[in-house]
């Protein structure tokens, strides 16, 4: 029996496609924004795994300033840093996009993040004049490096303060409508983009309205730990490879990106307003527990508020953003 076992699943593993795997590179990444033009890297069916690996965010002479030694600065950051000229107006360097087929306007795009690994030993934090929540406070340019121990997965700030590690990628999305053109890598929107939102990490799932043909999901801006807010406009800057296994739900169009934890299910907003923000996430979720969860929407609205959280996700980003929470627990087995 055993030998029976052994050899149905090697059956079904030799069935799947080979996980496909995408490094950083100047043909594999794009510099600044979003767009529904842009080509893709690489084409799968619903179902299929890639893994995604990211550059980081900073250039070598940014990564030398802040400490971190040249011989450890990836090839792949020196020649994307280099030759990569056709830059959108956003900072974030993206690997991809992701072609998914079948994927068309109107249907969801199910991201499913297996995995999040380190890429690099080191992270950078910067503050930069003019951005932040403090900008008057600090009208300077800063940047320091911090060494990552994978083991303990740690990070160590000065004065004996030890930051665990939580990677994750500030930036997963696919490609805005078409009529938008070019949209900056750094507001989040309907596309998702820079969300910044420290529970997605591995093991969760991202839901993300499709907008043209093949969905286009891209991903950028590596963060080994982030507070929520982001304050300060930067995390752990680092460099991640994620492994994303993608769905194509069709015919059910999404407003916003959701999301779901292993606890949580997690609806979003963005605006420029913190409170607009705040009034489309609880929308969002007021309408997950209407369609999803069968309530009344008055019933739904009852509950948000004693079960759903509201939580700032990032100040800094052009449009604020906030994801409302609410715990899977308290519908049982439902």
């Amino acid at each position: 029996m055993k030998l029976l076992a052994l050899l149905w699943a090697a059956a079904l593993a030799a069935a799947q496609p080979p996980v496909q795997v995408i490094k950083p590179a100047p043909k594999t990444v794009v510099r600044g924004y979003f767009s529904a033009e842009v080509a893709p890297v690489v084409r799968i069916r619903s179902g299929d795994t890639v893994k995604l690996e990211s550059a980081m965010i900073a250039g070598p002479a940014m990564m030398r300033e802040g400490g971190i030694p040249d011989a450890a600065i990836r090839e792949a950051d020196r020649v994307i840093h280099r030759e990569v000229k056709n830059d959108g107006p956003g900072p974030h360097v993206l690997t991809g996009p992701v072609y998914v087929e079948g994927a068309e306007p109107g249907d969801t795009l199910e991201v499913r993040i297996k995995a999040v690994d380190l890429a690099f030993d080191y992270a950078i934090i910067i503050m930069c004049p003019g951005c932040g929540m403090l900008p008057d406070d600090f009208p300077y340019w800063r940047v320091k490096s911090y060494p990552l121990d994978r083991r303990t997965m740690t990070a160590s700030f000065p004065g004996g303060i030890t930051v665990p590690l939580k990677p994750f990628f500030g930036v997963m999305g696919v490609a805005p409508p078409p009529v938008s053109g070019r949209i900056s890598t750094a507001p989040p929107w309907i596309h998702g983009g820079n969300m910044d939102n420290k529970d997605l990490v591995a093991g969760t799932t991202v839901y993300f309205p499709v907008h043209t043909r093949g969905a286009l999901f891209s991903v950028g801006d590596a963060h080994a730990a982030q507070a929520d807010g982001e304050v300060n406009v930067a995390a752990l800057e680092t460099a991640l490879t994620g492994t994303f296994q993608f769905f194509v739900h069709k015919g059910k169009p999404l407003r916003w990106p959701r999301a779901e934890t292993p606890t949580h299910y997690i609806t979003m907003g963005f605006h420029e307003n913190l409170e607009e923000a705040g009034r489309i996430a609880l929308r969002e979720m007021l309408d997950f527990l209407v369609t999803e969860k069968g309530l009344t929407r008055d019933d739904a609205y009852l509950l948000a508020g004693s079960a759903v959280d509201l939580r700032v996700t990032q100040v800094v980003d052009g449009k604020k953003g906030v994801h409302a929470t609410v715990a899977k627990s308290i519908f049982g087995k439902h």
